[in-house]
């Protein structure tokens, strides 16, 4: 059923965008500063500049926990301010033991409503089994992370592939059971995205990198989406938040969303998807 929403919302709204909803006091618009709420302020004309383009909003939730009280209640706010034909992401990167884990799933899935949430594979199934088994919600399993750290561990050799193509396969045989799996894949590797999609051909695909990070727009979208140019989201911040630091910034967003957009629809068609 997540799936099913997902592309549901790319095909009507003819975008693949994810807009990283990630606000940090020290850069947002100087301006801003004298507002009584000014993170907030700053999501919601974020949110009213993209909404057209964005098929997706991805929070992090480093950025709210770090305020404390206020960011939780911060969190729930700009939730209340997001589409309804969007896909909303927390960022949050849990997985425990099961115990642990069903309360993180029911925080995020029950008490904040988020549509999906990202996740970490290293413990095993039993630690996202409580994840999984909201069946109308969507979890999004690292896979390999754009950042140059994800050498350490995601690239090491296991029976001659890569770390991170074993753990495609995993969540591609969990997927057949549960049917709601997806996988992060950094937009900052290029010839493996193409790897990752042959052996996870139907599960969507969560890409961040292309805009701060410098990653490759056309490798990413060419590559990540499946065979339909459905099933990815293509992750985009700071290039987007931080347009500018006038008091334009929210259109200025909004064309950077928009320019995304078009340029990913342009390597759509250039792919004959």
């Amino acid at each position: 059923m997540f799936l099913e929403k997902l592309n549901t919302i790319i095909s009507t709204k003819k975008t693949l965008l994810c807009v990283g909803l990630d606000p940090d006091i020290e850069q947002i618009p100087p301006f801003l500063l004298s507002k009584l709420d000014p993170l907030l302020y700053f999501n919601q004309k974020i949110v009213e500049a993209t909404g057209p383009y964005a098929a997706a909003y991805k929070l992090n939730l480093a950025f709210y926990e770090a305020l404390g009280i206020a960011g939780w209640d911060l969190l729930e706010k700009t939730l209340a301010l997001l589409p309804e034909d969007a896909v909303v992401i927390a960022d949050a990167k849990r997985a425990d033991v099961p115990n642990t884990s069903r309360k993180y799933a029911e925080a995020y899935f029950k008490t904040y409503g988020f549509d999906a949430v990202t996740v970490s594979p290293y413990m095993g199934l039993d630690a996202l089994e409580p994840f999984l088994e909201h069946e109308d919600r969507g979890i999004f399993v690292l896979c390999l992370t754009s950042n140059p750290g994800s050498a350490d561990f995601q690239q090491l050799p296991v029976n001659e592939d890569p770390l991170y193509l074993k753990v495609a396969e995993r969540v591609m045989e969990w997927n057949f059971i549960y049917g709601n799996c997806g996988l992060v894949v950094g937009g900052t590797h290029f010839n493996e995205i193409e790897r990752i999609r042959s052996v996870a051909p139907s599960l969507p695909f969560l890409i961040p990198g292309v805009g701060a990070q410098g990653g490759n727009l056309e490798w990413a979208v060419r590559y990540g989406t499946d065979e339909r140019g459905l099933g990815a989201l293509i992750n985009a911040s700071r290039s987007i938040l931080y347009a500018s630091q006038d008091r334009d910034f929210d259109r200025a967003a909004a064309e950077k969303a928009r320019a995304l957009r078009d340029q990913i629809n342009q390597v759509l068609q250039a792919a004959g998807k």
